[in-house]
């Protein structure tokens, strides 16, 4: 499992995602679930995934290979006019691999499956962001569904309903996804550390702030520690229940 999210501001788009993709006992790895093609001063693309690592990395090594050199550029994210038409391609291309699995006498059910965020921005177009989902279909980001959660999205995603404001800074939306990825790692074994984030400001057409919180982040370590307190501290602040000898309805 994993976690990724990306989140569609009125400044641009934010993203990140955790790097763990084994989780047990004895057997723990990890691997980068972000990547990122650019045409400074034309494009930005970013994609994000999460689901069976053969078949996301297929994805990606399918669409990495047809992005390298300019005669093998069909089709490719670097050639198409728009993020909707990558959208297609990148769902095209997931629907293939998980296909190929079948094609090969596995069984291509939930074992192989995968879900991608991808986000970015083609001039003249708008800046914009796609859920993908394994069949190849996909859901475009909107005023009413500003941000995508693929993976283990269920114990993160209370703060970013209540938090989350398109007019937000950066750094805002960076500590904003880190709580919800702290609330997610202390709840469930299969996400974790490092962490990679990126930026893209609208309009800008070049990637923007880059980085990885590792495991001894101090800040981090400051914001969990903050945000445990400062729930205790507001459970606390509310009203006591009173148990009295009457069934309640």
């Amino acid at each position: 499992m994993t976690y990724c999210v990306g989140l569609r501001l009125n400044r641009g788009l934010v993203f990140m995602s955790d790097t763990r993709t084994n989780a047990g006992i004895d057997n723990i790895s990890s691997f980068r679930k972000m990547i990122t093609w650019d045409t400074p001063g034309e494009r930005v693309v970013t994609l994000m995934s999460a689901g069976n690592l053969a078949t996301t990395q297929a994805v990606i090594s399918l669409l990495e290979e047809r992005s390298k050199a300019a005669s093998d550029r069909h089709p490719t994210v670097l050639e198409q006019p728009s993020m909707f038409q990558i959208a297609r391609l990148v769902g095209d291309t997931l629907r293939e691999v998980i296909a190929g699995h079948d094609a090969g006498g596995q069984q291509a059910d939930s074992a192989f499956h995968a879900t991608l965020i991808l986000g970015g921005q083609i001039a003249p177009g708008p800046p914009t962001m796609f859920l993908i989902y394994p069949e190849g279909n996909f859901i475009e980001a909107s005023d009413d569904t500003p941000f995508f959660q693929i993976g283990e999205t269920k114990y993160g995603r209370p703060i970013l309903v209540r938090a989350y404001d398109p007019d937000m800074s950066f750094e805002d939306a960076i500590k904003l996804l880190l709580v919800s990825f702290d609330s997610t790692v202390k709840a469930n074994l299969s996400v974790g550390m490092p962490f990679d984030y990126q930026t893209y400001t609208a309009d800008s057409l070049q990637v923007g702030q880059t980085g990885r919180i590792d495991a001894d982040d101090t800040y981090f370590a400051t914001l969990s520690d903050g945000w445990g307190e400062a729930l205790r501290t507001a459970f606390d602040s509310l009203p006591g229940f009173e148990l009295t000898g009457d069934k309640r309805a």
